[in-house]
C-alpha cells in the first residue's frame, strides 16, 4: 500500500454549537432546536479532518487560548487522528467560539468570536522544514501564519493553497498573491472581483490577476476552474443530491482537493474528488462531522462521473 501523503493545515480552529432549527430567524425570539452538537470545527480545522478521514497524515497549526476550552478543542481534533503538536497555546487569550444555526434546506448562519490575543501573528513556523509535508493548506482566519506557511510552502516548492473565502479585501490581497493554488467561494471572488459578475467570468478575471491556479467554488452550480492551456474557465458540475447541512461542506472541498494534490492526481480529477466529498458531507448534519471516507467519496465520484 502506497504510504499516505502528508498535509499541513493551517488557520481556525474553533469551539462550535452547531443548532438545526426549521427555518432560520428573521426577528428576535426564541426559537427551539430540534438536534444539536458542540465540536471542534473552524476552516482549517475542518479541512484536517476531512483530509485524514480520506486517507492522509495531516497536522493541524491553529492557535488558541490556555482556557479549558482550548483542552476541550485539542482533544477533539486528535480523537479525530489529527496531529495537534503545532497548536500554539497563548497565555491569557481565550479560544474561539462559533455558534451555527441550520435550517431544514441545509442552509445556515455562523457567528465566530475570536480573541485577537489568540490571533497575534506568529513570529515563524513550528517547525524546522515544511519540505515534509506534501501540500499545505491555509485558511484566512490567522492570516500572519497563513503568510509565512504560503510562502514557505512555495519555496520548497510544495503547493501552497488559499482557501479564499469570506474576509475582509486587505486580507484576501495580502495572501492571494503568495499562493500556488486558490480556491475561492462565492463571497471571496464577490469581494475581490465585484458583485455584478456571474462566477465563470470571475474565474476568469480572478486568474487575470495571478500565476496560480484558480477555481471558483459554487456550491450546487459546481465549480469553474481556469484552464492556462486554452485561456478559459471550465466548470465542473456538483453532484445531484438533497442538502441537509451544507456547514463545513466548503472546508470538506478544500481538504479533499488538498489530498488531491497530494497524491498528483490530474487537477479536474482533484476537483472532482473534493466536489464528491463536499456533497456527500452536505447530506449529513454536523458540520465537519459529515466528512465522508475514501471509499464512499471515489464510489461518488464514479458514480456521478462514470468512465
Amino acid at each position: 500500500m502506497a504510504k499516505p501523503v502528508r498535509l499541513l493545515s493551517a488557520g481556525a480552529l474553533t469551539l462550535d454549537t452547531i443548532l438545526r432549527i426549521e427555518t432560520l430567524p428573521t426577528h428576535q425570539g426564541k426559537f427551539i432546536a430540534t438536534d444539536g452538537v458542540q465540536i471542534a470545527s473552524g476552516m482549517a480545522t475542518s479541512a484536517a479532518c476531512a483530509a485524514h478521514r480520506l486517507g492522509a497524515e495531516v497536522s493541524l497549526w491553529a492557535s488558541a487560548g490556555d482556557d479549558p476550552i482550548g483542552d476541550q478543542l485539542i482533544a477533539g481534533v486528535e480523537a479525530e487522528g489529527v496531529d495537534c503538536t503545532y497548536v500554539r497555546r497563548v497565555p491569557g487569550a481565550r479560544s474561539a467560539l462559533a455558534s451555527i444555526l441550520v435550517d431544514a434546506h441545509g442552509e445556515r448562519i455562523i457567528v465566530p468570536f475570536y480573541d485577537s490575543l489568540a490571533q497575534t501573528n506568529p513570529e515563524a513556523l513550528p517547525f524546522a522544514d515544511i519540505a515534509t509535508f506534501d501540500t499545505v493548506l491555509v485558511d484566512v482566519r490567522w492570516p500572519g501564519a497563513a503568510t509565512l506557511a504560503l510562502k514557505a510552502a512555495r519555496a520548497a516548492g510544495r503547493p501552497a493553497i488559499l482557501d479564499a473565502d469570506t474576509a475582509p479585501l486587505a486580507v484576501l490581497e495580502q495572501l492571494l498573491p503568495l499562493a500556488s493554488h486558490i480556491v475561492a467561494s462565492e463571497p471571496a471572488v464577490r469581494t475581490i472581483c465585484g458583485q455584478a459578475l456571474d462566477l465563470e467570468t470571475a474565474c476568469t478575471d480572478m486568474a487575470s490577476r495571478t500565476d496560480a491556479f484558480v477555481a471558483v467554488t459554487g456550491g450546487a452550480a459546481g465549480t469553474w476552474w481556469f484552464d492556462r492551456a486554452v485561456g478559459s474557465s471550465r466548470h465542473v458540475a456538483a453532484p445531484k443530491i438533497k442538502a441537509v447541512d451544507t456547514l463545513a461542506a466548503g472546508d470538506v472541498f478544500h481538504g479533499a482537493f488538498a489530498v488531491g494534490l497530494a497524491e498528483a492526481m490530474p487537477v479536474e480529477l482533484a476537483l472532482r474528488f473534493a466536489s464528491a466529498a463536499a456533497a456527500l458531507k452536505c447530506q449529513r448534519f454536523g458540520g465537519r462531522l459529515g466528512a465522508p471516507d475514501r471509499a464512499e467519496t471515489l464510489a461518488m465520484v464514479a458514480a456521478t462521473w462514470p468512465a
